[in-house]
Formats: C-alpha cells, structure tokens, sequence
C-alpha cells in the first residue's frame, strides 16, 4: 500500500471519543472548503463502527451538506442507532466541526441476501490503459494553477483517475453533459469489504458535480463559479474492489435553479453495476 493511500485508510478510520461517537481529522484537497467525499467516508465509517454484527454491508447512504467543512480542524461525528433488525440496521450520523453540523446522513446495512437480478448494460468506452490519470495532467498544466494549491494538486494521489476526453478546465469548451473515468486505489487494500465500502463512498463525490458543468461551458477553476454538493446518495448494489479498475459512468439530465443533477453508475471490469450514485450540487455563477 503507498503512503498516501495509507494515509487516506487512516483519514477515513476514526478515533473513538464516547459511546457511538467519534473523531475524524481534515485532508486539504486544494479546494475552497473541506472535500464533500471524506465527510461521506468518515460519516459512514462512524456508522459502521457501531454495528454489532460483522455480517452486516452497507446497503446505502443518503447525505445532506449542510455547511462548508474547512480543512484545518477536527470533525466530530455522532450515531444514533435506529434500528438492527433481521434484515437491515439503520443509522443516522451527524458530522460537525467546532460545534456547528456540516452533514447529516442516513446509511443503511443488509446481511447478504439471494433474490432477483438485473441490471443495465456496462457503456462501451474504452479501458483504463493508456488513458492519462488527472494527475499526470495536472502535473502538465502546473503553471496554470494558482502558487498555493500548485503542490497539492500535483503531489501523489491516493486513488488515480482517469476520464476519457477529460474537459480543460481552464479553457473549458460546451460539451454534452456525459462523462466517463476510470478509478482505482493507488495499491492493494485488505479484503475488508467496509474498507473498499468508505473509499467508494469517498472518490464518488470526485468528477461528478462538474458534469452537470459542461454543456454551459464553464469550469470550477473559475474565480466567478461557486461549485458545492447539496446533497449525496449512494447504493451498494454488489461486492467490489476499489484497488481494481471501476468505470463511473456519469451524466446530468437535467440543471436549474442554480442547481445541477448528477447520476452515476459503477460498473466492474466484469461488466456488472457494483454501485449507483445521484447527487445534486449548487452551480452558481456570481459577478466579480
């Protein structure tokens, strides 16, 4: 396992503080404010802490940004366990940095059940090989990003991905509002299923508001864009891995009101949908 993939597994395990409570620290991404993906991870890991039942796999979560996270300081998170019933257990957690919540989410668990299967068919793209990750890109347009984020975002990547016909995003051009990466850990993990479970649920939250950026025309690197996730679900569909290659189909049917929805869809180099994501995220564009 690399160092900074390490580093992000432990960002994303928790420090036990009380009784169904817990201590998670900051990462700085680059972004303006705290990345919307590490409270998910952290959020669920919370949950997950608290279950007493090893069998039981994430089934889904269900997420609302409530405030913008900073990067310098701890983040607080409280379970309240609803329900373990036969089936399925049911948490709710808060998350919350110097006293004020900055996401409320619900997650649910399921112990490992038969039953009907379908599903849609994997997009014909083509595979991750030979495909330039965003950090080799990043690293060829380092000159083009502001002096105090330049070494973090050219600095190594715990997951690397990979988008086929990636959009530049300082000289952004309309496109349709379809995208398609390719994403894996940066080294093995363990067989934990709930460790590939909060680093999904981290690196969803990656490429997928700016999707609904593209047929405008505009960019997050943009001094008169404010770009922020609403609101974030996930659904655990199959077992996966994250240190193997997963296609996130992406696309957004639809923006208004200062708002952008976005769709996702996990698929497995076998073909089969391991997970589906949908989240709405603010596009506001301001005067400067």
């Amino acid at each position: 396992m690399s160092e900074v993939l390490t580093q992000l597994v432990e960002l994303l395990r928790l420090e036990p503080i009380g009784v169904n409570r817990f201590r998670g620290h900051s990462q700085d991404l680059g972004f303006r404010n705290l990345f919307g993906g590490q409270v998910l991870g952290q959020s669920l890991s919370a949950a997950i802490q608290t279950l007493t039942d090893s069998n039981w796999n994430p089934h889904s979560l269900h997420a609302y940004f409530l405030r913008p996270g900073n990067v310098t300081d701890p983040i607080e998170f409280e379970v309240d366990v609803l329900r373990d019933g036969r089936s399925f257990a049911t948490r709710q957690i808060k998350a919350s940095q110097n006293g004020k919540a900055i996401l409320t989410m619900m997650a649910s668990f399921q112990h490992p059940e038969e039953g009907f299967v379908h599903q849609a068919s994997m997009p014909e793209v083509n595979g991750p090989q030979g495909i330039p990750s965003q950090l080799e890109l990043s690293r060829m347009m380092q000159e083009h990003f502001p002096e105090r984020v330049r070494s973090i975002y050219t600095a190594d990547k715990p997951i690397e991905n990979r988008v086929l016909n990636p959009v530049n995003i300082f000289a952004p051009q309309v496109t349709e509002p379809v995208k398609y990466a390719w994403m894996k850990t940066n080294g093995a993990l363990s067989d934990d299923v709930n460790q590939h479970a909060r680093l999904l649920a981290y690196a969803s939250d990656f490429n997928l508001i700016t999707t609904a950026l593209q047929p405008h025309g505009v960019s997050v690197a943009q001094k008169d864009m404010q770009v922020a996730s609403l609101d974030h679900s996930v659904w655990f569909h199959r077992p996966f891995r994250m240190d193997d290659w997963l296609l996130y189909a992406m696309d957004s049917p639809n923006a208004g009101g200062a708002r952008g929805f976005c769709r996702g869809q996990i698929f497995n180099q076998q073909g089969e949908i391991v997970a589906s994501v949908a989240q709405e995220g603010l596009m506001r564009q301001r005067k400067v």
